[in-house]
This record gives structure tokens, sequence and C-alpha cells, in this order.
């Protein structure tokens, strides 16, 4: 499952910026979590971010996200900066992100589940839905019409009308990363969506999340744990270790440095 680099370094020219974090820290106490991180997402990438435990990776996904505020440093969004992100205002600039632990709506359908994600873009107001005025039944339409097309892409139509609850767990990662792209986002955080997956799981969500990459050009930043996915399907990976940044570049690049393979013990090869 190769994935061509679209937007690395060396042929990122023809590829805007998306989002720059510059300087960025973050302090727990007085202990940093993360210490003066930089690096650049370029539009259309599948970036990975990869580190031990406790390297600050989620830290770094909730700075993005606007759930932490940084001691220092700031982020650059399509060009505008910015000292900090409110997570509403993150949503709706077009960052979306799905969770280490599931936040599903157990007792509500596939289907229902992918629709809530689209409230944040719902613009008329609860009155014209309830007097089911016509720009609101259109708008409604509109949202059912790309719920439906992220349960096609997917793969999910069978489990349209199940209760999310009562899927196998891999099925249930799905429904989250769908709930996540039905509200379109430019950019796509992914924390750790394979963890608890068993092989043949992490395949399909590996392959799904390029063919989301490729044919929906959503720019992607992702953690995860399992190196033979990141080294296999990321344009380019970021190595943290306790909280700093020791990598850059190409996977091929990455996996050779000194510094990266210690962190890891020798663990990529």
């Amino acid at each position: 499952m190769s994935h061509s680099p679209a937007s690395s370094p060396a042929n990122a020219s023809g590829h805007p910026v998306l989002l720059k974090l510059e300087g960025i820290t973050v302090r727990f106490g007085g202990v940093k979590a993360v210490s003066d991180i930089s690096f650049t997402v370029y539009q259309g990438e599948l970036l990975s971010v990869i580190g031990p435990n406790g390297a600050g990776k989620s830290s770094l996904l909730n700075v993005i996200n606007g759930v932490y505020r940084p001691a220092a440093g700031h982020i650059e969004w399509a060009g505008q900066r910015y000292p900090q992100l409110r997570p509403e205002q993150a949503a709706q600039l077009g960052i979306a992100r799905t969770f280490q632990n599931l936040a599903l709506f157990k007792g509500m359908s596939v289907i229902e589940n992918l629709l809530t994600g689209l409230n944040l873009k719902t613009r008329s107001t609860a009155l014209a839905h309830a007097l089911r005025l016509p720009g609101a039944r259109r708008e409604e339409a509109a949202q059912r019409a790309q719920a439906e097309s992220m349960l096609e892409l997917l793969q999910l139509r069978r489990y349209r009308d199940t209760p999310v609850g009562q899927l196998p767990y891999g099925l249930q990662k799905r429904v989250e990363l769908a709930r996540a792209l039905a509200a379109e986002p430019r950019l796509l955080l992914l924390d750790e969506p394979m963890a608890g997956m068993n092989a043949s799981d992490k395949h399909e969500l590996a392959r799904l999340i390029v063919e989301v990459n490729r044919r929906l050009g959503t720019t992607i930043v992702l953690i995860e744990h399992d190196m033979g996915v990141v080294m296999d399907i990321s344009d380019r990976v970021v190595v943290l270790d306790y909280g700093r940044k020791i990598a850059d570049g190409l996977p091929a690049e990455v996996r050779e440095q000194p510094d990266v393979i210690a962190a890891y013990i020798g663990a990529l090869h």
C-alpha cells in the first residue's frame, strides 16, 4: 500500500502551506509537554507525527484544534496568524478531529452519528427547521446527501441504520472517521485512529485514510504508534521525543536518522 509523496518538502512548491506551527511550547505547571516545536503542513498532505509515549503528540493536536493554549509560539492557518485557536474557531476554520477514545453516540444509528457531525455547518435556525421552511429543507437534504456519500466512501452503507454500539470496534472507528469527514474539513487530525485494532482492521483503515486523502484531497495530520503503517502511507513524518522535534522529512529518510532509531531503541529496524 505505497502512497507516493504529494507534498513533501522536495516538491512542496506547488502546494500552498495550510498550517504552520512556530515555536509552540505547552506547559503543565512547571513541566514542558511540548518545547519550541515548529513544522509546516502543506495542503493535500498526509503528515504523520510519531514518537514514544509521552513525547507530546496529543498535546500538539490539542493546540492545533484549540483545546490547549500554547505558553509560547503561534499558529498560522492559510496565511493568517493566530496566537491560539479556540475549539469552535478551529471547527469553523475547517479543522476536524478524531480521538483516541471513541466519542460516538452508541445508541444512535451510523447515519444519525454522521448527521451530528454536520451540526456545526447548519445555517438555518431551529425555528426554520421546525417549520420545515424551504431553505432549511434544502440544507437538510444537502447534509443527508453528504453523510450518505461518506458512508459510501468508507464502505459503511450496509451498517447505515445499525446502532453504533452494536458494531465491532474496528467499524466504530471507521464511523468516527466518517463523522469527522462529513463536515468536509480542510484539515483532519487523527489521534491514534488504529489503537486497539487487529492487523486486518488496521490495514483496512490505513487504506481508507489514504483513499480519503487522495479522493477528497483532505489534508491529514496523523498520530500513530504503528511504524509500519506510518512509513507506508505518509507523505512526510515528524518525529517527537520528550516534547522536542528530532526529525522531519520523507519516511525513508526519517527512519534512518540515528536520533529516531535511538528514540525507538531500534524498533524501526
